[in-house]
């Protein structure tokens, strides 16, 4: 291939999503994933139409239907009351209106979709990378077991302790949110008859921290749990550290029936306290830049996190088509300036976590086109 030599850290979705688009774009690229194995970890990846749309466009959207589930409607409950506060339609009626519907699937699934578009030979397992070197001709990954390589460009899609960010910008640690989450996945058959499996539902608890929030799984065959609280004094991150069932129970006490019966069906769970950044000033230094949770970790309450990242990949693949190696910096401003206030926007009303409580437009999140927003 033509075009620029590219390095990508990070054989995650924001990684395997850029890659994609900038080898549409004309790029040559490699991703170097830390682990050894693209293991089936991880749980749900709730995909909204903003998402589904730009991941269409990169070829994978027929290989997600085959495994997804399609919510029928995004429900928003009182947490103790059970009232109903807002019903949005989505599945046919998101995709009449936003070009593509939510789908809601294992990350696994969606990763194997992703890596299945890049040739092997541009996939390195094993390779962590440990820091990057900027020059005036391009970047230099290194990497923990003493090798580098050069590169036109190196892109950190290496997550929130991304190494890429450290080499840019510094040490900054991310900041505990006070929150942790539980995540926890049961058959269908096991669901209560009273709620709505096909439907993502949210339950709202007195706090905004305090949430419930269901959705169905592989075709609709498991109903993942995902529930958040404050909590103070855990702060271990990852998604498959052991959780305690009777506890996740407890937190929810006074939740409804309806609600409580949810997590009774779940057998075991996944415990994890969530960090986030403030949004930065910039993401860009020389050759080198970032996106993703790197550039703008967010809790997850507007369920954006991934979909920022596949939106990241996609407008910078696109501020960088027909560049050579000359207008690289002035690419990287233009992918910048298009893609900084909309995730400062995102982060910032995750964390405040109101959005669609009691009803609101949501064209604002799932109606954006990364494939045609507009670049400076």
């Amino acid at each position: 291939m033509g075009g620029l030599n590219i390095g990508i850290c990070g054989g995650g979705i924001g990684g395997f999503s850029a890659a994609i688009a900038l080898r549409k774009a004309g790029h040559d690229v490699h991703v170097f994933e830390r682990s050894p194995a693209f293991n089936r970890v991880g749980a749900d990846i709730n995909l909204t139409p903003n998402a589904v749309f730009a991941l269409d466009q990169l070829g994978v959207g027929e290989y997600l239907r085959k495994t997804a589930a399609r919510p029928t409607f995004r429900i928003s409950r009182d947490g103790v009351s059970g009232e109903e506060t807002s019903r949005l339609p989505m599945s046919a009626a998101a995709e009449e209106k936003y070009g593509a519907p939510q789908l809601t699937i294992h990350r696994a699934d969606l990763l194997k979709a992703l890596q299945g578009q890049i040739p092997e030979d541009r996939v390195h397992p094993g390779m962590a990378a440990q820091s990057v070197e900027l020059k005036d001709d391009g970047a230099t990954i290194l990497f923990e077991d003493g090798s580098r390589q050069d590169f036109d460009l190196v892109v950190g899609a290496d997550g929130i302790h991304s190494a890429v960010r450290t080499a840019l910008w510094g040490q900054d640690d991310p900041q505990f949110t006070g929150i942790v989450s539980y995540r926890a996945v049961f058959p269908r058959s096991k669901a209560p008859a009273t709620g709505e499996s096909d439907a993502f539902t949210k339950w709202w608890g007195e706090v905004p921290q305090k949430q419930i929030v269901t959705f169905p799984l592989t075709l609709g065959e498991e109903i993942f749990v995902f529930a958040t609280t404050p909590q103070q004094g855990w702060t271990e991150e990852g998604w498959t550290l052991p959780g305690d069932v009777d506890e996740l129970r407890a937190e929810y006490a006074n939740f409804h029936p309806d609600a409580r019966a949810l997590l009774d069906a779940c057998d075991e769970v996944t415990k994890s306290a969530l960090h986030v950044r403030e949004p930065m000033e910039q993401w860009s230094r020389g050759r080198a830049t970032i996106l993703g949770d790197a550039a703008h970790p967010m809790v997850p309450f507007m369920a954006q996190g991934a979909c920022m990242a596949i939106e990241d990949a996609v407008v910078l693949s696109r501020a960088l088509e027909g560049v050579g190696p000359e207008g690289i910096e002035a690419a990287l401003a233009r992918y910048e300036t298009a893609r900084k206030p909309r995730t400062a926007q995102v982060q910032q009303n995750s964390l405040a976590n109101e959005w669609l409580k009691k009803g609101g437009n949501a064209d604002w999140v799932y109606g954006y086109d990364a494939w045609s927003v507009e670049l400076a």
